[in-house]
Formats: C-alpha cells, sequence, structure tokens
C-alpha cells in the first residue's frame, strides 16, 4: 500500500467473505489419497509428506497437485507503538529492510531463489505509521479494510501456492496484543522478546501489551475489530491474502509468530477459515506454540528461526515441494511392475 494507493474496501464486505469461502474439494483429496495408496512404496511410508500433498491436491482441487508458480509475500509496515520503545531497533530499520529486500540481501531472497519462488515486497505506507494503540484504535475502519484489500491483491491468477511473512518494527509487540485479546489469558503469556529485548523493555513491553488490551477489549465486536484497534497495516494485508487465497483455491504456508496472529483474526471469526492455510515453523518467540495450539495447527518445522520476512514459510515450501513431487512423480505398483503387498 504505498501513500496514494487507491485500494479501498469497506470492513463489513470483507466480513461477508467468509460465508462465501470455498470448502474442501473432496473429489481431489480422495483422488489423491487413492493415488497416494498405488504409489511403489509401503503405506503411510512417507509420513506427512503425504499428508502434504494432500492437503495441496484438496486446496488447489486438483489430483495430482503441482507447484508451479509458488509466490512468497511479504508486506512491510509500522507501527506507532513502536515509539513506545518496545523494539531493539528504530523504526527507520523497516524501510531499511524493504531495500535490503528490493536489492536482494535478505535470508528471504536466498531461500526464494533456492527454491525455485517469486518474491513480492508490499510496502504499506512506510511514512504512515499506524496510531499508538494504547492510545486509541490503531487504524480507522477504512484504512483497516484497505489494507486487507491491498493484501488480497498479492494472490493473482496462476499462483498454484503462496508464503506469507511481514517485516515491521513493533509487529511482534501488535502480535502479542492481538493474540492476548483473541485467547484471554495474561499479557506475560502472549508477550516474546521479538527482536532480542529484554530486561526493563521487556517489562515495557509486557505493560504496553497489558494496557492495550484492557483499553480495548470492552469494546471490541468481533475479531476483524480486534484486528483494527490491534494490528498493522501488514498484518491486515496479511489477513486478507488469506481471504482472497481461500476464495481463488491457493494453498497458503503462513510464516512465524506475528503471521500467526494476523492468521487467527479468521480462525477466531470462522474456525474453519484456515482449512487451507498450514504453519510452516514454529517460531522461536515463546507464544508461538501456544498460538499455534489455540488455531489447531502443528508447524511443520522447529528450525529455532524467529527472523520474520517469509523466511520459515520459504524453507516450508521446499518441504511441501518435496511432498508434491513424490506424490505427482513416483510410478503406481502397476505402472512399474512392482508387486504389491496382498
Amino acid at each position: 500500500m504505498s501513500d496514494d494507493a487507491p485500494v479501498k474496501a469497506d470492513l463489513d464486505e470483507i466480513r461477508g467473505l467468509l460465508s462465501v469461502m470455498p470448502k474442501a474439494d473432496e473429489a481431489a483429496r480422495d483422488a489423491a489419497r487413492a493415488r497416494e495408496g498405488q504409489l511403489t512404496k509401503p503405506p503411510g511410508a512417507l509420513g506427512r509428506l503425504e499428508t502434504l500433498a494432500e492437503w495441496v491436491a484438496t486446496w488447489q482441487g486438483r489430483t495430482p497437485p503441482r507447484i508451479e508458480r509458488p509466490r512468497v509475500a511479504v508486506f512491510a509496515g509500522n507501527h506507532g507503538v513502536a515509539y513506545k520503545g518496545v523494539s531493539a531497533y528504530p523504526i527507520a530499520v523497516t524501510a531499511q529492510m524493504v531495500a535490503n529486500f528490493q536489492a536482494g540481501g535478505a535470508a528471504v531472497n536466498q531461500l526464494c531463489a533456492a527454491n525455485d519462488a517469486e518474491l513480492r515486497v508490499y510496502e504499506m505506507a512506510l511514512d504512515h505509521p499506524t496510531a499508538d494503540f494504547t492510545d486509541g484504535p490503531a487504524m480507522t475502519e477504512e484504512e483497516c479494510a484497505t489494507a486487507m484489500a491491498y493484501g488480497m491483491m498479492a494472490v493473482e491468477e496462476g499462483i498454484d501456492i503462496l508464503c506469507l511473512g511481514e517485516m515491521g518494527i513493533g509487529n511482534s509487540t501488535s502480535a502479542a496484543a492481538l493474540a492476548h485479546a483473541l485467547f484471554g489469558g495474561k499479557a506475560q503469556d502472549w508477550t516474546g522478546p521479538g527482536t532480542g529485548v529484554t530486561g526493563s523493555t521487556m517489562e515495557l513491553k509486557i505493560q504496553v501489551v497489558d494496557e492495550a488490551v484492557t483499553r480495548h477489549l470492552p469494546e471490541m465486536t468481533d475479531s476483524f475489530d480486534a484486528l483494527r484497534r490491534l494490528g498493522g497495516h501488514e498484518l491486515a494485508a496479511i489477513a486478507g491474502a488469506i481471504l482472497a487465497a481461500r476464495v481463488g483455491r491457493v494453498p497458503v504456508i503462513l510464516d512465524g509468530y506475528a503471521c500467526t496472529a494476523a492468521a487467527s483474526i479468521l480462525y477466531r471469526a470462522d474456525p474453519h477459515a484456515l482449512d487451507h492455510c498450514i504453519v510452516g515453523h514454529l517460531s522461536a518467540e515463546p507464544s508461538h506454540r501456544r498460538l499455534c495450539e489455540a488455531i489447531g495447527k502443528q508447524p511443520l518445522l522447529d528450525f529455532g528461526m524467529r527472523l520474520g520476512e517469509g523466511s520459515g514459510a520459504a524453507v516450508a515450501l521446499g518441504i511441501v515441494k518435496s511432498a508434491v513431487a513424490c506424490h505427482s512423480g513416483m510410478a503406481t505398483f502397476a505402472e512399474a511392475g512392482v508387486s504389491d503387498k496382498d
């Protein structure tokens, strides 16, 4: 979302998309299961690779599934709450990292190249951070809806799997506030070090999350309103991209804590809204495990990563591509002339 972006939307219209989301393609799922049972291997021998291939087939609506045009979409936004001093880095780092992405110098650039994925970086009005949500809502309804609509634009025709990531100084504070508001508990249950804060800065971060949720929770009408009050432009865009991917039958790989928090907005509105999504990796951010459990997702990888920028999702993409390659490329017992079990 550039400063002069013409994208506009209504939050109620976006809420309405939940009622028209496509369901799982049961025919494609059943065909994938049938093919899996005929491949030259013992049943279940490839473990989760088999269920991943079935998941891709189910949500692409085709068997065998294909991954020919994967996209990694990284949304970047700035947060007014960052001026409270809740991060180890200044807000200027967001724009600097966007420039690094564009120059090809970030980790996600290398991971996209390794997995033959297209990287798209979306700047979300970096010169206009969200409002400090300890003082009032982070965004107006129009701002939130516009950011969600902008995120939907990442799902272009021909994309067959979408990896989502974010960049934004202060967004782990926003993610913690969202998780706390959506799933209860205490502020410290959901607040982690983010970019590496400790000591008094960590205490301040927990206090900010607690103050924000205490302020807004009594007036929240639903999870979309929670996003408007406590989220950020890039987190709203991620939620919008997830919705558009569902409508377009594009499977989604989520990145770490902030990305999962953005997705949780949709889960709280409809527990089936994330059926087309997997969590690519378990972030080292301590609350990510709790959040994944809350939305019923088992992260694919656990490498101790906490970088953000879609890096964990991009690594997971390689595993998903491997699953699809095995499912689609292996010979059946009949094709290979190999005797099946009696």
